[in-house]
Parts: C-alpha cells; structure tokens; sequence
C-alpha cells in the first residue's frame, strides 16, 4: 500500500459501512481483537494518514444536513471557528509527645496502591522522614521528622505544569504537562493537537516533560534529568526499579485543516451550497494530510543536556502497533524508564495507534482497557472493551504479548486485577433495545464478571459470571486474592461478593443491599471491607444526602453484612476520596482513616468563606466497635491569609491527602503542610506554607 492510497477500512477493522457517505456507522465488534507492528516506516505512517482522513470526513459528514436530516433532525446551529484553524473538534466520546525519635518512625502511610510493590504516580510522596509535594509549578522538599520539625527546606521550578511524580531512593521523578512549538508552524506547516482529546491546544502540540531530581541534599536539589516526550500525561507505574509512563496522544492536525466553513448567514441557509463547501473542505484537508511527514504525524522524544543543548530521541517504527478492533483513533505510548541504571539509557518506547482508557499493572504486566466506539446508538449494539496486555520483564522496554475482547465497559482501574495469572475483569453492559416510536431505541444494563488466561496472542475466556443487578451499573470493584467484591447502583446499594477460586467458574456467592451507593473498596484483612461512598436517604430526598464510611463483614461470603456506618458532613459536603482512592488513606498499624473533606456548613451568612470548611478528617477504625471520629486538621488559616482572588482553577488549595507516621498526622493542600498529634489534633504543631500559584 503506498502513501497516497485510499481509506484502508480492512486495516482499521471497519467491516461495515452505512450510507453512500461511506460512514461507519455501526462498526462490528472484533471479536479476536489483537494488535500487529508495522513492517515499515511507511506502513506506519499510511496507517496513521488513512485513519486521519477516515476520522476527518466521517466528522465532517456528520456536519452536514442531509446527514442530520436521514437521522429527524439536524442539531448543528451555527459553527463555531477557532481560533487554531483546526475547526471544531470531534465529538469525543509509635512516636513520643515531642514529635518521635530523629531516625525516622516505626511506620507510615505512602500511597494508596492498588498492587502491593507497584507504586503509582501522584502529587505526594514520602518516606517516613521527608514529604514532597506538587503545587503549582513547583517541587516542594520536606523535612518532616521529628513531625514538630516539619518544614520546607527548599524548592524547585519546574517547567509547565507538573501533574505527578515518583520517589525512587534519592530520586525524585516528575512528570509535566509543557506545550511545545509545532514543527514548522512558523512557516504555516506544523501540525495542530486535536482538541477534542487533549484539553488546551493550539499552535503546539502536548508533550509529557520528565525531570528527574537528586535529593539527597534536602536543601540543595538539583535537577539531573530532563526528557520531553511526545504525548499528554496520563498514568504512571514503578516497581522494581523500573517505571512505566503511559502517555496519550491525538492526531496533530497539519496546520491549515478545517472541518467549519467561514461562518455567513447566506451560507447557512443554502444548505445545498454548504454541503459542497463541506465537500471543498474535506478535499483540501485530504491533501494537507496527505502532505505531512512521518516525524509530523509522530515527533520524536528529545533529552536536555546538562550544558543546555537538546539531542534527538528517535524511535524505532516496528515498535508501533495497529490494531484490528474499531476504536477511537489515537496513540497510545508506554515509555519505559530503568531508574536504577547508572548512566543515561534511552527510554524504550511501544505505541498502540488507537486511544487510552484504564490502566492497570502489576510488576510484570501492563494491561490497557480502550472502549469500543460506538458511531451510532442504533437498537442491537452492545458496547465492549478492548483489553490489551504489555509484557514488564524487561526494565527498559514493554512488549505487547496478547488482547481480548470484553463485554460491557470498566469502570475504572479496579475494574481489573491478575492473580495466578488469570487477568478478572468486571463490566457493566450497556445495549440498545428497540422501542416503538423511538429511533434511538433504549438502554439496559447488566454487570458481569469476565475471567481470562493468556494463551498463544490471545486472552483467552476462560468463564463469566452471571448476570448482576439489571438495570444497575457498577460503582466499585475490587479483588483480593481469590475472592472478589462488587457494587451496583440505581436507588440502593447492592454489594456482590465472588468465589474466584475456580477460575472458569466465577461465582457469585452473597449479595447485601443497603441504601446509597460505594465508589471505593478497601480490605481490611481477611474478613472486612472498609468503603467510602454516598448515602442516599430511602425516600430519595437530596438534602439527606451525605458522604457515607462503611465496615462490611465478610467473614461468610454467602451473607455479607454492612456492620458499621459513619456518616459525614452535609448534602453539601464533598471529598476527593469518593472518586480517587490515592486520597483515601487507612493506616492499619494504628487503626486510622484519613480523608481530605470539604463542606459548607450552616453558619454560611452571605461570605463564601464565613460557612467554607476544607480539612483533614480523622476517624478510628476497629472491626468490632466501628467507627470513632477522632478530629479533625483544618487548613482554613493556611489559605485565608491569601487573597482569594489568587484562586484559580489550577490552585484550589484544598486538603487533598495525607500522610500518616506513628502519632502524627499531616495534612496536604496546595496551600501548604500541616501536622499534629493523633490525641490533639486541632492543636497543630508546624505548619508550611506555599505560594500561591498565578497561572
């Protein structure tokens, strides 16, 4: 196939096709889905240029209103033009009472991992004795033992905008957003991101920075390492030395693509004129595409030398793969990084040319989870998931060894999980039912869990569940070893719990309701689970609402029971560990809970701030007792003494974790780090502070 061949539907898996448009409309699901490397650097750039202009015209006639009109109904109103030129988007789917001994303590939290050994990547991290923290564009270096002694010792500038980072000994590694000059856009070539999967663009393209940072001078960090990668940041893994940046990355649009006409009234109400404007439009955008170059379509990664000069990082073509299954088009790159290595090694790079979804790892697997696209919500689909698994024994590169095609969609990362080497795999379906009277037909669900073994290039299914909860759809999953917990809503809470030891029989042995809903699972031990979700009030009523800690024993899998619940706050109130578990923070050692929790409360008299609470909250977990509020760290004074009209978007210094170490708690916000004892809470012992952060 040469460069300037047509639309290769059979390399993008699109079997079917609906309309003289030449549309995929309702693309079948690959039932054997799998991924191929390309023989060449022309096959691959073909590829990426036939799915460029395959996912251009199909938008565009989407665009048009005859398109519209087949469907009853155009919804298109006026265009909107932007300001890159690009168009619009695409729709897109035990320490002492003076602060513990000086050699650090006896135990404490790090991250909330969801595989014991695996670290993933966050804002904060820790080590018992030195706490560092992202805010704003800047690394900030703790000391924080003996807990009174906690301070800033220094900090670090850091390019772009820093979004989560690793400890790795005297390693501190970071990951950054930066938006880099496009290629030739001076000159009117370049390429534009597509910003319909990227967030911010324009005439730049995403691209993930990695600094790496010595600190083992607290007050003298210095950056050793600086890698700019092509691609947004979108999740990162660390286990044995050897760290895994999963990174995202749309088509970068040739600059001069469009897929608006110039907006005239004249032109809008000529329907028959604008379809042909349309059709002007997709021909040109064809060539510009056509046009483009591989190192256009896919930049290469470059590193900055100690000196200040920048030398190229290139790739080698055979480690890309094209996939057989209908999904979004896009690139998906896992770049791995061996931190123990004692000189530089070049990053070992392997791209998937189709779009992210959840991420899931142990310390010798990487499995990504994409969606199947659905074109159309037309009666008789049923959505799927492709899941694809990437080979870590080698500490300087991944290697893709084997796919499987999974009914229904994950929820999130616990949606996944590997034990004995059987990957589970929890859905919710979605189809679309035939209904009189309505084109679209109707949607119902069900919830399932999937077993797989790897054979051969495949994932094979070894067994399902059975169906769960219909009309209900998952809100939290988890695995521990060979049993397995689930959570379905619609107006109560069912929990089902699974024996998983046969693996091609997962069966479902005990089911719980209960009023609301669990977003997160956490074990506690053998025999309890330790969730966070939302109460819902029985009769439905919003303002019973609140946010909902719960002990569940399951002891006997065949009849779990909800034994302990603690409600907090207001129908107001909100926390970030209701939708990311790395804020959900149990210390086992001491029995302790931590969440970061935010409300308005009663005594709001017209300020904003008069009734505005953000604090830490601290409760005593014991399976036979329940729960016991123990207090609570405020960080109101942190940031009150900061004008609030240096609040932004990208600085809302909330408290947004913790950390734990013997009796000392402290509390994290981007305002700054605060810590007291256990028994005393409201009485803080020292506090940092940050700079607010100007964007």
């Amino acid at each position: 196939m040469t460069k300037h061949s047509g639309l290769a539907l059979a390399l993008l898996g699109l079997a079917a096709c609906g309309g003289k448009s030449g549309i995929p409309e309702n693309q079948p699901v690959q039932q054997k889905a799998r991924l191929e490397s390309f023989e060449s650097c022309a096959a691959l750039e073909s590829h990426i240029e036939d799915a460029a202009v395959l996912d251009m015209r199909s938008t565009m006639e989407r665009n048009k209103p005859s398109y519209w009109k087949a469907r009853g109904g155009w919804f298109g109103g006026s265009p909107v033009e932007y300001a890159d030129g690009a168009g619009a988007p695409t729709p897109s789917a035990g320490g002492d009472s003076a602060g513990g001994g000086s050699s650090g303590p006896n135990d404490h939290t790090g991250t909330n991992n969801q595989v014991e050994g695996v670290d993933e990547a966050d804002f904060v991290k820790n080590d018992g004795t030195r706490i560092f923290v992202l805010s704003g564009q800047k690394l900030y270096v703790h000391r924080s033992w003996p807990a009174e002694s906690l301070r800033v010792e220094s900090s670090v500038t850091l390019e772009g905008w820093p979004r989560q980072m690793f400890l790795h000994g005297n390693k501190v590694v970071v990951f950054s957003s930066v938006y880099a000059p496009a290629s030739g856009s001076s000159g009117g070539g370049g390429m534009v991101a597509d910003c319909a999967y990227m967030g911010p663009c324009g005439y730049g393209a995403s691209t993930t920075k990695v600094t790496t940072v010595d600190v083992s001078d607290l007050a003298a960090p210095q950056v050793t390492g600086e890698l700019y990668m092509p691609g947004g940041y979108h999740d990162a893994r660390l286990a044995d030395g050897s760290a895994r940046l999963v990174m995202r990355d749309s088509f970068r649009w040739p600059v001069g693509v469009r897929f608006w006409p110039d907006y005239s009234h004249d032109l809008w109400e000529d329907q028959a004129r604008l379809e042909k404007e349309i059709d002007r439009l997709m021909a040109n955008n064809e060539q510009l595409i056509r046009a483009s170059s591989l190192t256009q379509w896919v930049p290469e990664g470059r590193r900055k030398l100690p000196d200040g000069t920048v030398e190229t990082l290139g790739y080698d073509c055979h480690d890309f793969h094209k996939t057989n299954a209908p999904t979004r088009v896009g690139l998906v790159t896992v770049v791995s990084m061996d931190l123990d290595a004692q000189t530089f090694q070049a990053p070992g790079r392997v791209s998937l040319v189709t779009e992210p979804g959840q991420v899931y790892a142990t310390a010798d697997a990487l499995y990504l989870a994409t969606p199947h696209w659905w074109w159309w919500p037309e009666a008789g689909q049923t959505d799927h998931t492709y899941v694809h698994k990437l080979d870590l024994s080698q500490p300087h590169r991944a290697s893709y060894v084997a796919s499987a095609t999974v009914r229904g969609i994950l929820l999130d990362q616990f949606s996944m999980d590997e034990h004995e080497g059987v990957l589970r795999v929890a859905t919710t379906i979605s189809s679309r039912v035939a209904e009189l009277g309505n084109q679209w037909g109707r949607t119902e669900t069900t919830n399932r869990v999937f077993t797989y073994k790897h054979e051969g290039g495949q994932l094979k299914l070894l067994g399902q569940s059975e169906e769960l909860a219909k009309g209900e759809r998952i809100y939290s999953a988890r695995f521990v070893g060979k049993k397995g917990y689930v959570v379905t809503f619609r107006q109560v809470d069912p929990l089902f719990t699974f024996d998983l030891s046969d693996p091609a029989h997962p069966r479902k042995v005990g089911e719980l309701k209960v009023p609301g809903f669990s977003t997160y699972i956490h074990p506690v031990g053998d025999s309890h689970l330790l969730t966070v979700g939302q109460h819902v009030p029985e009769n439905g009523d919003w303002r019973g609402r609140a946010i909902k800690l719960s002990l569940f024993d399951v002891s006997d899998m065949a009849n779990p029971r909800e034994t302990f619940t603690q409600l907090v706050g207001t129908a107001y109130g909100w926390s970030e560990s209701l939708y990311d578990h790395k804020a959900f923070n149990y210390f086992p050692a001491k029995g302790l809970l931590a969440i970061p929790f935010t409300d308005w409360t009663q005594a709001y008299t017209g300020d904003y701030w008069n009734g505005f609470v953000s604090e830490l909250r601290v409760f005593r977990v014991d399976t036979a007792a329940g729960f016991t509020p123990v207090g609570a760290i405020t960080m109101k004074d942190a940031y009150q003494v900061i004008n609030y009209n240096q609040w932004s978007w990208v600085y809302t210094p909330y408290v947004r974790r913790s950390v734990m170490a013997d009796d000392y708690v402290y509390a994290i916000s981007d305002a700054g780090v605060r810590v007291a004892h256990v028994s005393n809470l409201a009485q803080p012992l020292a506090t940092s502070r940050f700079s607010p952060y100007m964007p």
